[in-house]
C-alpha cells in the first residue's frame, strides 16, 4: 500500500497550493484530481493582495503575472446605463483604482506599513490553475494526479486510509496517509463523509454566465479599459482586455434560467449584435455557506469545501488560498516533528472566523449591489443616478481592511481601513527598508525573529526547536511601525510573538508551536 504523509484530494488553485506549501517545507504528498486537466470555468476573476504576497513567498508570482492581465492596465469599475453609447449609453460613474505599475509605486512611497508587499492581480482562474499545475507537476516532492478521483476514506489513531480511482479505467487503489485535505469543492465527499453540515443560505440566487471570446472592444470596452462594466441586471467582466470576457447576468425573478439563449442574452446586454464565439455559459445558484466544522481527527477540508460565497469581494479562492497556507505550514510542522497537536488544531479556530467574516462581508457586497439596482429603478437622470451611485461606493473593492487586516486573536477589526500592527496573530505589516530592499523577502521559510534596537534575542534562538532565521532590522525610520525590539514571525507571515525581551525563550515557542488544543466553543466561535 502506498503511503504518503499528506493527500490532498482536489486539484484547484486551493489544493494546488497546499501542495506548493508542503513541497516548500519539505513534505510530501499526493494530490488526486478527478477532472482530466484544468478547469475551464472562469470562476473568479482577481487575485488580492494578500494572496499575491502569499504567492510570493512560494516563488509563484512572476509565473502567475506572465499569464494575468497587463500590469499597465487599471482595476477600474465602471456603472453604466448600456453599452450602446450609439442609443445614449451613459457611463454613470467609475471607481477609479490603480494598475499593478501605479499601485507598486504607490507601496513605495506610502511606506508606513499600510501597503502590501505585491499589488492584486486580475486573472481568471482558467489562466491561474495552469501556472499552479506547472509548479507541482514536476516537483520531486508533489505527486500530482489528474483522472484520479477520491472515493472515500477510513481513519485511525495512526493515520488515514483513501481510495482512490482511475476514472478512464475505473481501476480502484488504497493509499495510506498520515492527514488528508479535502480541497474538493462545495460539493465535497470529504466534507460529506465527515458529516460536517452546512450553516447559512444556500441557493441565495440564480445567476446566468456567459464566458466568450470577441475582439469587438469598441463595443465591449465603450467607455475604455475597465475591469468590470455593471449595470442594474450583470456584470461584464474583462477578463484580460483583449478577446476573453465574462457576463455574470442576474435575470428577473420570473424568467426561466436554464431555457435561456446565451446568444440572445448577451447581444441584449451589450445592446447590439456583435462578433463573437461563446466558450461557456450555464446557470447556476450563488451560496453564502460555512461548514461547521474545519475537519475531524486527521482529516481536515479548506477553500470551498468550508465555505462557499457569492463572488462580490473576490472572497472565495483568496480565502481558500489563506485556508492552503495556514494548513501547509501547521502539516508540515506537525509532520516533521516540530509541533504538538493544538497546532493542527488552531487551523480551525484561526480560519474558520475568517470564512465566517468574509461570508458577512460577501453578503453586504451584494446588498450595496441590489440598493443600485433599485436606483436604476427609481432615478431616471443618469447624472441624478450616478451621483447617487458614487455616494453608495465601492467597499467590495476596497476592504483592505477584510484583506490584509484579519487576525487570529480573536480581535475585529475595520472591514475597509487597514491599521498595521505587529500584535500577536496579526499579518506582519510590510515596508521597505533605507536600502531600497524589501522586509517581507527578508523573512526564512520557516520562522524569523526581527530585532529591532538593542534586545538580546538569544533566548529565543536557543531554544528554536524550528528552523529559524533572525533578521537584525537597522532601520530606525521603520521600527515604530513594529511596536517591539522583538517580533517572531510565523512561516505565513503572521505574528507569532513580540516583546522587547524574552526571560524564556522556551515558554513562548511552547505555546507558538504546542498550544493549548481549542475547545469545541473556540472551533465554532463566528
Amino acid at each position: 500500500m502506498k503511503h504518503v504523509p499528506v493527500l490532498i484530494a482536489g486539484g484547484g488553485p486551493v489544493g494546488m497550493t497546499l501542495a506548493r506549501t508542503l513541497s516548500s517545507f519539505g513534505v510530501r504528498c499526493l494530490l488526486v484530481e478527478r477532472n482530466p486537466t484544468t478547469t475551464r470555468h472562469p470562476k473568479m476573476d482577481i487575485t488580492n493582495g494578500r494572496s499575491m504576497e502569499l504567492f510570493r513567498r512560494l516563488g509563484l508570482v512572476d509565473s502567475l503575472r506572465a499569464a494575468a492581465v497587463p500590469e499597465q492596465n487599471n482595476f477600474d469599475v465602471s456603472w453604466i446605463t448600456s453599452l450602446a453609447r450609439e442609443q445614449g449609453g451613459r457611463e454613470l460613474h467609475r471607481f477609479r483604482y490603480p494598475s499593478v505599475v501605479d499601485k507598486r509605486a504607490e507601496i513605495r512611497r506610502r511606506n508606513d506599513g499600510s501597503q502590501p508587499r505585491e499589488p492584486a492581480m486580475r486573472v481568471s482562474q482558467v489562466k491561474i490553475e495552469p501556472v499552479l499545475r506547472d509548479a507541482i507537476l514536476d516537483h520531486p516532492l508533489v505527486d500530482a494526479r489528474w483522472g484520479v478521483a477520491f472515493e472515500d476514506f477510513t481513519q485511525d489513531e495512526e493515520g488515514v486510509s483513501a481510495t482512490l480511482r482511475t476514472v478512464e479505467t475505473g481501476a480502484t487503489e488504497t493509499v495510506r496517509c498520515d492527514f488528508l485535505a479535502g480541497c474538493d469543492g462545495g460539493s465535497s465527499l470529504v466534507r460529506e463523509r465527515l458529516g460536517i453540515g452546512l450553516e447559512g443560505r444556500a441557493a441565495v440566487a440564480h445567476r446566468y454566465m456567459i464566458h466568450f471570446r470577441s475582439d469587438a472592444r469598441d463595443i465591449l470596452q465603450a467607455f475604455g479599459i475597465a475591469w468590470h462594466y455593471q449595470t442594474a441586471r450583470g456584470t461584464l467582466i474583462a477578463q484580460d482586455d483583449k478577446d476573453t470576457w465574462t457576463l455574470q447576468t442576474r435575470p428577473p425573478p420570473d424568467v426561466d434560467v436554464p431555457s435561456l439563449d446565451p446568444e440572445r442574452v448577451l447581444e441584449t446586454w451589450a445592446g447590439r449584435p456583435f462578433a463573437h464565439e461563446i466558450l461557456v455559459a450555464n446557470p447556476w445558484f450563488t451560496h453564502l455557506l460555512l461548514a461547521d466544522s474545519y475537519g475531524g481527527g486527521r482529516v481536515f477540508i479548506a477553500g470551498d469545501a468550508a465555505h462557499q460565497y457569492i463572488p462580490t469581494g473576490g472572497y472565495g479562492m483568496n480565502t481558500g488560498i489563506g485556508d492552503a497556507v495556514d494548513l501547509g505550514w501547521k502539516l508540515a510542522a506537525t509532520v516533521r516533528g516540530f509541533a504538538g497537536p493544538g497546532l493542527l488544531a488552531s487551523y480551525e479556530s484561526e480560519r474558520r472566523p475568517v470564512g465566517y467574516r468574509n461570508r458577512l462581508a460577501s453578503e453586504r457586497h451584494t446588498g450595496v449591489r441590489l440598493k443600485i439596482a433599485e436606483l436604476y429603478q427609481t432615478i431616471a437622470d443618469p447624472d441624478a443616478l450616478g451621483r447617487a451611485v458614487a455616494a453608495l461606493g465601492n467597499a467590495e473593492n476596497e476592504s483592505w481592511g477584510l484583506e490584509f487586516g484579519y487576525r487570529y486573536d480573536g480581535v475585529e477589526g475595520d472591514p475597509v481601513v487597514y491599521a498595521p500592527t505587529t500584535a500577536p496573530g496579526a499579518r506582519l505589516p510590510s515596508v521597505f527598508l533605507r536600502d531600497g530592499s524589501a522586509l517581507y523577502d527578508k523573512l526564512g521559510p520557516w520562522f524569523t525573529l526581527l530585532r529591532f534596537g538593542d534586545a538580546d534575542p538569544s533566548p529565543l534562538i536557543d531554544a528554536a526547536p524550528v528552523p529559524l532565521e533572525t533578521v537584525i532590522v537597522d532601520d530606525p525610520s521603520v521600527a515604530p511601525i513594529y511596536e517591539a525590539k522583538l517580533v517572531l514571525v510565523r512561516p505565513d507571515t503572521h505574528v507569532a510573538w513580540r516583546g522587547n525581551d524574552c526571560a524564556d525563550g522556551r515558554d513562548v515557542w511552547r505555546k507558538v508551536l504546542h498550544p493549548v488544543i481549542p475547545t469545541r466553543a473556540d472551533h465554532i466561535r463566528a
